[in-house]
């Protein structure tokens, strides 16, 4: 089932989310869930506050940026990608040159900017069977893993950005958080209070 995605303005974007444990209620359909709804919007990342869940959960298929093409960028070299469901994260260490590169959000549609991420991170989780690991992930595949890692703790891609770039982006970020932009996929955005008269 397609689940629509939460909008930037949502106010549990900027919550740091809960550990689950492996009798957290129909998992597996989550997880089927939240792939489709991935797939749907041509993301290669979700984290579950992106769905409203408040839960250390986040997926990845950074494999699918790799798929039928020729990998010939420097950047990328030899990167074959990874999917992957990782619960309960937590990043025991980032290392390597910080490098930049222009992310963008399913939560923040129609806004790319660049961001400055180490190049490796070791990271300890669950598989979706509770199974325990300590993986070393580079590249692409790390800096989308640290991306939705950051959702987990409640921080977006635009924190990163500088004063002034936020400023020149705020009119883009209201419209957004007030349904005013057209999307492909589902999307749920935050309530609009009413001002008092």
């Amino acid at each position: 089932m397609i689940l629509p995605i939460v909008a930037y303005g949502t106010k549990s974007l900027h919550e740091k989310c809960i550990d689950i444990d492996e009798n957290y209620p129909n998992l597996s359909t989550l997880l089927d869930n939240m792939f489709e709804t991935m797939y749907n919007a041509s993301g290669v990342g979700l984290a579950a506050p992106q769905i409203g869940l408040n839960i250390r959960l986040f997926l990845v298929d950074s494999a699918q940026i790799f798929e039928g093409e020729e990998n010939n960028n420097e950047e990328t070299e030899g990167e074959k990608g990874t999917k992957q469901v990782f619960i309960n994260a937590q990043v025991i260490e980032k290392s390597g040159k910080p490098w930049v590169y222009e992310e963008g959000c399913l939560s923040i549609p129609d806004i790319r900017e660049n961001v400055t991420r180490e190049e490796t991170v070791r990271i300890q989780y669950y598989d979706e069977n509770f199974v325990k690991h300590e993986k070393v992930f580079d590249k692409i595949t790390a800096r989308v893993i640290l991306h939705e890692y950051d959702h987990i703790e409640g921080v977006l891609f635009t924190d990163y950005l500088t004063p002034l770039k936020k400023r020149m982006l705020k009119k883009r970020l209201e419209r957004i958080s007030k349904g005013l932009i057209d999307v492909e996929y589902r999307m749920k955005f935050p309530a609009i209070k009413k001002r008092r008269s």
